[in-house]
């Protein structure tokens, strides 16, 4: 998918209301974009507290990638939510460095329970602190693009959406590999039941009036 923007298309041109006030962004939307930015803040913030916590270099990578890419995505919506206009510069997309292998099955593990000190908090536990910031920031943009009435700040938001799903699976697949994050299967007979009990849809007749 080009997350690219699409810089050619025209941008919002401000719209006078009925008390001579231009605008060329809407009440909600902007109330929305502030709950993203905010949430973009909060992540980079955490993002500092748990860089001291991390003992495998990996994830200190994974951390520090991503730390840096939501910050050109938090500065790309700070200059379109006062402008309304195209960026001085376009949203990008996010590379990650896992590869795509997923391991799936349970392997018997120790129960957890919450820690009792910072100083017992591990990189299982940084990393799942990492994954429901990711989440939770692409919910936002999500929701916010879908109320955006700006087309340039609704592209920016909607091209930032794949990223952060980019980055939560990143997280994820570092997880995994780690044994942090299980993927538990169906039995065989189920699984084939359930991912054969659909079929296409018939396509190109006329509807019956």
């Amino acid at each position: 998918m080009n997350q690219q923007m699409n810089m050619t298309n025209p941008s919002a041109s401000p719209i006078p209301n009925n008390n001579g006030q231009t605008f060329n962004v809407g009440g909600h939307e902007v109330m929305d974009v502030h709950e993203v930015l905010g949430g973009l803040i909060g992540a980079q913030e955490q993002y500092m507290l748990y860089r001291p916590h991390i003992q495998d270099q990996e994830l200190l990578h994974i951390l520090d990638h991503q730390s840096q890419f939501m910050a050109d995505q938090y500065n790309i919506m700070v200059e379109t939510l006062s402008t309304g206009q195209d960026p001085s510069k376009p949203t990008s997309s996010y590379k990650m460095n896992q590869n795509n292998n997923v391991i799936y099955g349970l392997k018997p593990s120790q129960p957890k329970k919450p820690k009792q000190s910072v100083n017992e908090l591990t990189d299982d536990c940084i990393s799942s602190f990492m994954l429901g910031l990711l989440k939770t920031n692409a919910t936002a943009l999500t929701t916010a693009s879908l109320e955006a009435t700006n087309p340039v700040m609704r592209r920016v938001l909607a091209d930032s959406i794949p990223n952060f799903v980019e980055m939560a699976y990143e997280v994820f697949l570092y997880q995994n590999k780690n044994g942090y994050y299980q993927v538990p299967v169906l039995q065989a007979q189920d699984m084939q039941q359930i991912r054969t009990g659909f079929s296409k849809a018939t396509t190109g007749q006329q509807p019956l009036m």
